[in-house]
């Protein structure tokens, strides 16, 4: 007999093991900000494979172990924005996807989502930060290559959102 928590439909999302090519940045501790974007991503994740009342979704995540070590609010404005917000950030992303919504992987979907609001709304990040923690946890969760088409949607993207800061940190733009 299977718990229902043990379903694919309500598991949580792992990543894969950390290649061990010696020490470096995926050997040190994950910083509360970065374990509150893996707890959202897994959270945008079920939500997509099982929709139900954020929520429930939300009271599941908590429950994962290292949750208390994860920047909270962060975690809360990335998994609740991104629902709430989900149709504004598919149509801010549609221009610079190369097939419909509807197509792309969840992972892929959940990370966009979670790099979109953040360059949307978390205007204290960086828009190089943003994008690479999104890349981040496409390669950690995410398809073979599925970090390099999120690197090119919101390499595209940023632009729109953040003009005067992209424009100011690359060389030759005026």
């Amino acid at each position: 007999m299977t718990d229902a928590a043990d379903t694919p439909q309500s598991a949580p999302l792992q990543g894969r093991p950390a290649r061990k090519t010696g020490p470096g940045p995926r050997d040190r501790a994950k910083s509360p900000r970065r374990r509150a974007r893996e707890f959202a991503l897994q959270g945008l994740y079920e939500w997509q494979i099982n929709p139900r009342d954020p929520g429930a979704v939300d009271a599941h995540i908590r429950e994962q172990d290292d949750f208390a070590k994860c920047d909270r609010v962060l975690y809360d404005g990335l998994l609740h924005g991104c629902i709430e917000q989900r149709s504004q950030l598919d149509a801010t992303l549609l221009k610079f996807l190369d097939r419909p919504v509807e197509e792309l992987s969840p992972v892929e979907h959940a990370v966009l989502w979670i790099g979109a609001y953040e360059l949307t709304h978390c205007l204290d990040v960086p828009y190089k930060v943003a994008i690479n923690e999104a890349v981040e946890l496409a390669k950690s969760f995410g398809g073979t290559d599925g970090h390099k088409y999120v690197n090119g949607v919101l390499d595209h993207l940023a632009p729109n959102l953040r003009p005067d800061e992209v424009k100011a940190a690359r060389p030759g733009s005026r």
